[in-house]
């Protein structure tokens, strides 16, 4: 199970390298972290927080709209992350996006890798905090009395 879980890891980093247009998605809070690296003479890269989409073709119908001035997309990668915000981090996946986003030069992109990581965080600590308290979330056995 280990080194499945190393080779995934290294399929994301390679994919986060290379992909166009990528959406790292949060099934635990809804979200989904949107990253189009495509720029053009009106705008720069896109770093953006999104709800998530209810499927592939909804994603790329969304970025459409969002971005009008360029052509339609070749690919879209989908990276279903499972674990905590942090380990993006810890595992290099957030170097490598941020990375790509500095290569553009386009300090609003930069501002938003930095805005969109202290967001994730925070949903993720709301979440954790509901589950504790139980908000939105029912009890599967009740308590004896």
């Amino acid at each position: 199970m280990e080194g499945n879980f190393l080779f995934e890891i290294d399929e994301v980093l390679r994919n986060v390298q290379e992909a166009e247009v990528m959406s790292i998605f949060f099934p635990s809070f809804r979200k989904a972290l949107i990253i189009d690296t495509r720029s053009n003479t009106d705008d720069g890269p896109m770093v953006r927080l999104m709800p998530m989409a209810s499927s592939p073709q909804d994603r790329v119908r969304s970025i459409r709209k969002l971005r009008p001035g360029f052509p339609r997309l070749q690919n879209l990668t989908l990276i279903p992350w499972q674990r905590y915000v942090d380990s993006l981090v810890n595992l290099g996946v957030w170097e490598k996006i941020v990375k790509r986003i500095e290569e553009s030069g386009d300090p609003k992109a930069i501002q938003a890798c930095d805005a969109a990581l202290t967001e994730l965080r925070r949903l993720e600590r709301q979440e954790l905090v509901a589950a504790i308290s139980g908000d939105n979330y029912q009890t599967i056995w009740s308590a004896s009395k």
